[in-house]
């Protein structure tokens, strides 16, 4: 008789034990789900199909994949971008209609990336290459005239190599002859795009500058 009552509370103890791990792991995989929507939501991604994204979990932890990574990564940052781009859709209204205004003066010319430029004063000297360093003096607006960067203000020309700033300043150097003082017209594409810069350029945003080319070295 000892000895079934033995067996019996050891069966309650193994039971008991089993349950306990279970709650735990119930715990466990509630709590990781809440983190990753959390993470979602910090993110902007309010709106996702809860079992596919179950499915997914569950594929990861098995290796057993329906989807390459590559693919996995391009469809969630596309999305992402896209997202943010709804958020931002002012500033970007904002900065194409500025643009499309701006390019019917005369005296600025478009190109076929986008970049406007205005020849302020030409120079004679020579044209420098993507891999050259050059020395400028520069003055940067936003397209409501509010500075965010300017070396005329500090009084200091600023040197740097021509593929080492952003895309609209690399096209735009390499047409300018030394000497020349070019006003740009940048959009956010071939400015600082969806990430933005500092505190005052924001994500799309639309810049100008005035660019002096003073040498090559």
């Amino acid at each position: 008789m000892k000895k079934i009552s033995l067996f019996v509370v050891t069966l309650a103890f193994i039971a008991s034990s089993l349950t306990a791990q279970n709650q735990s792991m119930d715990s466990l995989s509630y709590s990781v789900g809440v983190l990753i929507a959390q993470n979602l939501k910090q993110q902007g991604l309010t709106e996702v199909k809860t079992a596919d994204v179950a499915s997914g979990i569950a594929d990861a932890l098995s290796g057993d994949l329906k989807m390459d990574m590559q693919k996995v990564n391009q469809t969630f940052q596309s999305h992402m971008q896209a997202l943010q781009a709804k958020q931002f859709e002012g500033i970007i209204k904002e900065g194409a209609d500025f643009l499309a205004q701006n390019g019917k003066r005369p005296e600025v010319t478009t190109l076929a990336s986008g970049l406007q430029y205005e020849i302020l004063k030409e120079g004679t000297g020579p044209k420098p290459s993507a891999t050259d360093k050059v020395t400028t003096h520069y003055h940067g607006t936003l397209i409501n005239g509010k500075v965010f960067d300017s070396s005329v203000q500090r009084g200091q020309p600023a040197t740097f190599p021509v593929n080492g700033v952003i895309q609209g300043w690399v096209e735009a150097l390499q047409l300018m002859p030394v000497g020349s003082k070019w006003k740009l017209f940048v959009p956010y594409n071939l400015a600082y795009g969806e990430r933005g810069a500092g505190q005052d350029i924001k994500p799309y945003s639309t810049l100008v500058f005035e660019v002096e080319l003073l040498e090559i070295l």
